[in-house]
């Protein structure tokens, strides 16, 4: 009896732990996924290079195992059960919204600090639908969709939106919030139309946009959708009758496209490394130290998903600190604390009532460059501004608290 008594205290006083790192490695996701394991990875070096987690009986080092979720429901919750089996103390990832739900009915049941780096539709947040730590470290479409309609409003003086939507959660989320920016700030839709993920030709419908005459074209497309519609917009000259602004990128994307037809583009940007002429100098500091450490370990800048990984995996290490523990309830309950304020790479955070993430910045204003202007491969944009706070957010007593 003593001796098990003995294992279980060195098992409750671990000197290195195991966090999941769950990605689709393979399939539709696997390019920024790709760049989602490597900002995790970069948190885990970090914590290491310190000596470990400081835990109340001693450095704790951490190891992230890495896995193939493939953007598969049945494969995702395979392997998510592997990694419970295996003693992870957390996991992050998914890029995959409908597999981020389907792990967090299992943490829901059987509690494990749980953090997606997807986007979670609205409804997700919902009084009662997120498991207790289970903590979202991006915003819903509709905050992006409400940041892309006050940028284009009230940023760049935009008044006539045409938009175009994806026609799923993601697209028709992004729609409500430009929908709900264009009512508040005044502006006017002059046409809509939505089509399915993995369009390629958006022809006929950049008729219609093209007869509408908008003074801005708003679209929900990402990844390979949208450099293909991107590429369209400036072959058919869109891009000299009004504004072109895609809601949501990364550099992954804006890399996918000809400078020429990047020039001039707006988009929403959850953290682009080059902050040099940003108003807030301590967070250009903050991204550039981080993009330095970044470029060093991956040969390239640190694109806006690795971001996301990064700050949440980073969370998870605070909560494990904050909490002296590892217990998933302790740990949520830490996270909460103070108001749940927290600081990032990219400027002050804290987690709301519903395990959202708000940001002072929420995502930054980015103009694509175009041929001349880019001085190296990855000088893709030029920051004109950002969104954050509250006012991106959707409305709490709206999801029910």
């Amino acid at each position: 009896c003593l001796v098990a008594g003995y294992g279980n205290a060195l098992a409750a006083n671990p000197d290195k732990i195991k966090v999941g790192i769950l990605l689709p490695l393979t399939g539709p996701f696997a390019a920024v996924a790709e760049t989602q394991k490597e900002g995790a990875l970069l948190a885990v070096d970090q914590i290491n290079s310190r000596g470990g987690l400081n835990m109340p009986w001693g450095k704790v080092k951490v190891e992230g195992v890495v896995a193939d979720d493939e953007a598969k429901q049945d494969v995702g919750v395979r392997r998510y059960r592997y990694m419970v089996s295996e003693g992870v103390k957390g996991v992050g990832g998914q890029t995959w919204a409908p597999l981020a739900f389907a792990i967090n009915a299992i943490v829901s049941k059987d509690p494990m600090p749980y953090f997606p780096v997807s986007v979670l539709p609205k409804e997700g947040f919902v009084k009662g639908k997120l498991a207790p730590s289970t903590f979202v470290i991006l915003n819903t479409p509709w905050s992006i969709g409400y940041m892309s309609g006050a940028a284009a409003i009230k940023t760049l003086g935009k008044k006539k939106i045409y938009f175009l939507a994806r026609a799923d959660s993601w697209g028709w989320d992004i729609r409500d919030g430009v929908y709900a920016a264009a009512k508040e700030h005044g502006a006017q839709i002059v046409g809509y139309d939505e089509v399915s993920l993995g369009t390629n030709d958006f022809t006929t419908i950049l008729q219609k946009v093209k007869a509408a005459k908008p003074d801005v074209f708003i679209s929900a497309q990402f990844a390979a959708d949208a450099v293909a519609l991107l590429k369209q917009c400036h072959q058919m000259g869109l891009n000299k009758e009004m504004t072109i602004f895609n809601s949501f990128i990364t550099n992954v994307v804006a890399k996918g496209l000809p400078p020429e037809a990047l020039q001039g583009v707006y988009s929403m940007h959850y953290f682009y490394y080059d902050l040099a002429g940003f108003e807030d100098q301590a967070v250009a500091k903050s991204a550039k130290a981080i993009n330095e450490a970044y470029q060093a370990k991956y040969k390239r800048p640190m694109d806006a998903y690795a971001a996301i990984a990064y700050v949440a995996y980073m969370e998870m290490f605070r909560g494990f600190e904050q909490a002296k523990s590892f217990d998933p309830l302790k740990v949520a309950a830490a996270l909460k604390a103070n108001d749940g304020k927290f600081e990032t790479v990219k400027g002050p955070a804290r987690w709301r009532q519903d395990q959202s993430a708000v940001y002072k910045y929420g995502a930054f204003l980015v103009k694509g460059k175009g041929p001349g202007e880019q001085k190296h491969a990855w000088d893709l944009f030029k920051v004109e501004g950002y969104q954050g706070g509250d006012a991106i957010m959707p409305d709490l007593k709206a999801l029910g608290y």
